[in-house]
């Protein structure tokens, strides 16, 4: 499997609530949609 780099953001844009900031919520939206698409690793 290939080793990849998360960026702190992409974990806490998983993990955190939704965001009532428009912006913030459109980070969390893209990034749970890359998360299910591109999840071609696994994490340790």
């Amino acid at each position: 499997m290939p080793t990849v780099y998360l960026e702190t953001s992409i974990i806490s844009y998983l993990a955190s609530r939704p965001s009532r900031d428009l912006i913030v919520a459109a980070h969390q939206q893209i990034t749970q949609d890359w998360w299910e698409t591109r999840h071609e690793w696994e994490l340790e």
